[in-house]
């Protein structure tokens, strides 16, 4: 039997299309996964996202153990609240999971992990900590939920229906979090979302989230699925894990360079691996140029210097055209065309940087 949020029969309401999803029962649309995606592009949508997992670690030597369990380092983390995305590596530099963890304290970080690698990510987190912090308390959250409201309409939309959610983080600034008081009960709300548009990532008391979710929709806020998060997240340039990485993939090969701090003085688990290893193949965007067929994953990619493979692929609402995320060759470059193999066809598509749409509009063309 697949595992349900809190939100499970909200979504049956409102006539959700229900999918499995990783072992979890999902709503992939409410009916127009084309009208979601536009609404929050334009102006605001939610999902339900409690299937992810808040993981809070505290005790003293919480920043010290996670300078050391995760490839960015926490130490860029000055002020309470602010957020910071990284992997987590296993010692040969694989992806074990992408995350965000928020400083709180000090002494007390929170991080919000991947549904399908929840209990692999606290096993290994607390295995680390077995060996170098074992006071260390490493707690999955399973008694919060988690809603995301995103588009440029999506915070005013979440203030005006919770005041005193506005009064809290109208100075909020983008990639940060603060705990909220709303009617005696605790929210951490975070300027955050896998969209590539404004929002909130809202953690609460999961007995609260059926009439938070009720209240919100009553203040203009679109529920959407899976279908339409997938979408805005692909047109963001954005990785999903199990899809765009995995265990058996660099983050220098994930497009992920970006997220390891390789500044000296810091081990981190994998560095090692990292840095003895050039990465033979980089992570790239995808624009098709003709008709005739939709880019998926899997499909392979012909290019003059050898062949690669489409991670993620979809038709994009925003630019009207096909779209993708592709691991190539190194030697590829950004304007190159290369050549998808859709079924029986050979379709020309351009090699880009992404992200293809963010804020409300197109970036390529």
């Amino acid at each position: 039997m697949p595992k349900t949020t809190v939100l499970n029969s909200a979504h049956r309401a409102l006539g959700a299309r229900m999918v499995d999803f990783g072992g979890w029962d999902m709503p992939v649309n409410y009916g127009s996964q084309i009208d979601e995606h536009h609404a929050v592009r334009r102006d605001a949508g939610m999902f339900d996202v409690s299937h992810m997992r808040v993981v809070d670690v505290q005790g003293a030597q919480a920043r010290e153990f996670l300078r050391y369990a995760l490839a960015n380092n926490v130490d860029k983390l000055k002020q309470s609240g602010k957020a910071l995305y990284s992997c987590m590596l296993k010692s040969d530099g694989g992806v074990l999971d992408d995350l965000i963890v928020y400083l709180v304290r000090d002494d007390f970080y929170r991080i919000v992990v991947n549904a399908a690698t929840t209990d692999k990510d606290v096993a290994w987190l607390r295995e680390l900590a077995a060996q170098s912090a074992p006071s260390l308390d490493i707690r999955p959250r399973a008694d919060l939920a988690m809603i995301a409201v995103q588009g440029p309409q999506a915070r005013a939309k979440v203030w005006n229906a919770y005041p005193d959610v506005k009064a809290a983080t109208e100075d909020l600034k983008p990639f940060a979090g603060r705990f909220v008081t709303v009617a005696a009960s605790e929210w951490f709300v975070a300027r955050t979302g896998y969209t590539g548009e404004d929002g909130f990532e809202i953690m609460l008391p999961a007995h609260e989230a059926a009439m938070v979710w009720q209240t919100l929709a009553s203040a203009g806020v679109r529920p959407c699925g899976l279908g339409a998060r997938d979408t805005l997240r692909l047109e963001a340039g954005m990785n999903l894990y199990g899809q765009d990485m995995d265990e058996g993939i660099s983050p220098l090969e994930a497009g992920l360079a970006w997220t390891v701090d390789l500044s000296p003085g810091r081990d981190f688990v994998g560095r090692s691996a990292i840095e003895s290893a050039a990465p033979a193949r980089q992570f790239v965007g995808l624009l098709l140029l003709e008709s005739g067929g939709v880019l998926r994953a899997h499909q392979r990619v012909k290019t003059a210097h050898g062949e690669g493979e489409i991670t993620s692929g979809t038709f994009s609402p925003t630019l009207g055209k096909s779209i993708a995320l592709a691991r190539l060759p190194a030697q590829v470059a950004i304007g190159d065309t290369v050549q998808v193999l859709v079924r029986d066809k050979r379709l020309a598509a351009r090699v880009v940087r992404p992200p293809f749409a963010r804020n409300g509009r197109a970036l390529l063309s």
